[in-house]
């Protein structure tokens, strides 16, 4: 058990790091980071889109799984040129598809708080308000995709900063209580076998 809460302890430390890094490039340079962002996402999507087609073309064998894959393939690559030729459109959506992510982690720590409320931790409403913060940081950017992206994309760049550190802080207060509940089983255990 002990080895699992530290597995899982260590994994969200370093997501909540790299979402913090992010936050800050995000933060000082938000319009090339974004560009940045859309077009490599736009060459994954028609490199992708090339290969599929390629697999037709060298597979043909006629089957249905072969003709879908070269639509999709189709269809891969151009999505793909239209994020690489109209970034700003694409940039455009970001902050809603960041806002659902957020609301999802928010939504999380709300369950997370919900078990130190159930395993007694007389903090667990610390936990209880950043996981409420967090949610009405992800309803806000997808409610109100501001018109100026690099205020927005700043904005997720503090939500990032706010969610990775926010995580750490909860995780480690329920690593901090398992161990509590952990070492009074123990006394206990020892006074039973004592008697």
């Amino acid at each position: 058990m002990e080895g699992l809460l530290k597995k899982i302890k260590t994994n969200v430390v370093v997501s909540s790091a790299l979402c913090v890094l992010l936050g800050l490039v995000l933060v000082f340079r938000p319009g090339l980071s974004m560009r940045i962002v859309c077009t490599a996402v736009g060459v994954v999507l028609i490199l992708s889109g090339v290969m599929r087609m390629v697999d037709y073309f060298t597979a043909r064998d006629g089957s249905l799984y072969s003709q879908a894959n070269l639509i999709f393939g189709i269809v891969l690559v151009v999505v793909g040129v239209w994020i690489v030729v109209k970034p700003d459109k694409v940039m455009a959506i970001i902050p809603i598809i960041v806002g659902i992510v957020i609301a999802m982690h928010g939504l999380h720590n709300l369950k997370q708080a919900a078990e130190l409320w159930r395993d007694k931790y007389e903090r667990w409403w610390v936990a209880l308000i950043l996981g409420v913060l967090t949610v009405g940081f992800g309803v806000l950017l997808i409610c109100r995709p501001f018109a100026a992206i690099d205020t927005v994309v700043m904005l997720i760049g503090f939500f990032l900063i706010y969610d990775g550190l926010s995580n750490v802080w909860i995780v480690s207060r329920i690593y901090k209580n398992a161990k509590i509940i952990r070492q009074e089983m123990s006394a206990v255990d020892v006074e039973i076998r004592e008697k």
